[in-house]
């Protein structure tokens, strides 16, 4: 069987990760690179010994050996690359967000369906080892019905400047950034329930905090303190038809002591901590039970869950499986990011038809 030929749209830090994993698939092969800054993109080749290189991505999906491609670029052009690329009869992998606006996610969602092709989001978490080991014990009723999620992605000096300081590309902060992350994976682990109300609201108060000293953090390529049009923390409840809640924050500024991570589900049987590290709760015998699962990487693992989320991928667009992050699923979390933005702006909670 041939192997799958791959292509990655965009050069920027989150590519490395998707260099490295489609690297280490047997299954696949680097084909292509494609990048504005074609020194960055011919260095790149290079190094993974990627035969085509590319500064349009028209050019590139104009290739007929191609057969995917993962969007690393910025949000403002997921959408516009991800529907050429789908035209173009290619399987895509998006980084997410999946796009900036409904409009936005509902042209791509038409588009995959009209072309039949793949649309994979790049929702990583759901990937991560401890999610697999907590699916089965929530697919097996062991949690019961989960009514209530929370999740708190908190930076105290975590603004990387650039275009994820941008609005106009990124479309905003750490909501969209990393809120979407955990808010996905919160919403996927309760069942993906229909989305009933959003109440949100976005502080911009800090900024980069360029003013620092001592401490150092990470910076995009272009990273100018000067310009920052997003929100330095967002927060949100949202509830859903079937009664269950899930509340959020996250942030990339923030007067806090440390950077802190917690992401907890709880359901009428049992409850689950996923961050910092899986531990499942439950009841036998009238006495309360904490268990820890004995698995490699208890909590969230950037390059094994990477590595998964890639491998899956290449099995999807080899028909070995099917996908588990549909781009429907990418539709529902911008309708959620959207809201949060639209109840914070407005003042008013946002009800969903």
């Amino acid at each position: 069987m041939s192997k799958l030929k791959v292509a990655i749209i965009g050069n920027g830090s989150i590519s490395e990760s998707h260099l490295k994993a489609y690297h280490n698939n047997s299954k696949c092969q680097l084909w292509a690179i494609c990048d504005v800054n074609e020194e960055r993109a011919r260095k790149t080749a290079s190094q993974y010994d990627i035969p085509h290189v590319y500064t349009d991505y028209r050019e590139l999906l104009g290739n007929p050996d191609l057969d995917a491609v993962s969007i690393c670029t910025w949000n403002n052009t997921h959408a516009e690359i991800s529907i050429a690329a789908l035209e173009a009869g290619k399987n895509v992998l998006c980084e997410k967000p999946l796009c900036k606006t409904v409009d936005e996610a509902l042209l791509i969602q038409e588009a995959s369906h009209r072309t039949g092709g793949l649309l994979q989001v790049g929702y990583v978490r759901r990937h991560a080892s401890n999610i697999e080991v907590l699916k089965k014990f929530i697919d097996a009723g062991d949690l019961g019905e989960i009514y209530y999620a929370k999740a708190s992605l908190l930076r105290r000096l975590g603004n990387p400047g650039g275009w994820f300081s941008d609005k106009e590309r990124s479309g905003g902060g750490p909501l969209i950034d990393i809120g979407v992350h955990v808010i996905d994976l919160c919403w996927y682990l309760m069942g993906k329930p229909q989305i009933k109300s959003v109440k949100g609201h976005t502080y911009q108060k800090l900024g980069n905090r360029s003013n620092i000293e001592n401490y150092n953090f990470y910076q995009a390529a272009d990273y100018d303190a000067k310009n920052n049009t997003v929100e330095d923390i967002a927060n949100a409840l949202i509830t859903f038809e079937n009664g269950a809640s899930l509340m959020v924050d996250v942030s990339f500024s923030l007067h806090a002591r440390q950077n802190s991570s917690l992401i907890n589900i709880y359901g009428d049987k049992g409850g689950a901590e996923i961050e910092p590290q899986l531990s499942i709760v439950t009841e036998r015998h009238n006495t309360i039970l904490n268990i820890d699962p004995q698995i490699t990487h208890p909590g969230f693992d950037f390059v094994s869950s990477f590595q998964n989320e890639i491998d899956h991928f290449v099995n999807c667009c080899l028909g070995t499986e099917k996908t588990i992050s549909p781009v429907e699923d990418g539709v529902q979390m911008i309708k959620i990011l959207n809201a949060i933005y639209q109840s914070a702006a407005d003042g008013r909670e946002i009800q969903f038809d």
